[in-house]
C-alpha cells in the first residue's frame, strides 16, 4: 500500500471516544475476525502507554508477543501506522531499519499497529495485531476498528 492510501485510511479510522471497556470491546472484535478466518494473532492494546487488552489466541507465541511491542513503539514514536512508516521508508528508496536512528532489534516498521485516535484528542494509544504477515496483521487491525466503529459511532 501507499503512504497516500494508508495516510487516508487513518484518516477514516478516528473513533468519538475510547475507554477501556472500548478496547476491551475492540480486542474482542479482532480475535472474533481471526477465528471467522481460522487465523491465530496475537493482540495488545494500550491507552496513554497503559497495557488495556492483551491476548495471544492458541497457535501464536512468544516471538509473536515480542513482535507487538516492536510494531507499537514505531507507532508510539510516529504517531502513524507501522505500515505508513515502512511504506514512507520504501518510497523513498530505503528502508525503516537501515535509514532510521531506532533500534532495529527495538523498532520494526512492520504493518500491523495502527495509533487510535480519537476525535479532539488526537492519538490516544494503539492497536496491534502480530502472527500473520505484517500487511495482514495491518488488515486486521484495520478491519477491526472499522467493525467497532460499525458497532458503535455508525
Amino acid at each position: 500500500m501507499t503512504t497516500e492510501i494508508l495516510n487516508t485510511e487513518e484518516k477514516d479510522l478516528v473513533l468519538e471516544r475510547f475507554t477501556h471497556q472500548d478496547a476491551f470491546e475492540l480486542g474482542l472484535i479482532i480475535v472474533a475476525l481471526a477465528k471467522e478466518n481460522d487465523v491465530n494473532v496475537a493482540v495488545h492494546i494500550e491507552k496513554n502507554r497503559i497495557p488495556l487488552f492483551t491476548h495471544l489466541m492458541d497457535g501464536t507465541t512468544e516471538e509473536n508477543y515480542q513482535w507487538l511491542f516492536r510494531k507499537k513503539r514505531v507507532v508510539d514514536h510516529y504517531q502513524k501506522s507501522s505500515a505508513f512508516i515502512d511504506a514512507r521508508f520504501k518510497e523513498s528508496g530505503g528502508t525503516h531499519a537501515e535509514n532510521s536512528l531506532l533500534a532495529a532489534e527495538t523498532f520494526q516498521a512492520v504493518g500491523g499497529s495502527i495509533p487510535l485516535r480519537v476525535t479532539n484528542a488526537g492519538v490516544v494509544g494503539t492497536l496491534t495485531v502480530a502472527g500473520l504477515t505484517g500487511e495482514l496483521d495491518h488488515l486486521y487491525a484495520v478491519e477491526g476498528v472499522r467493525r467497532y466503529i460499525n458497532k458503535h459511532d455508525g
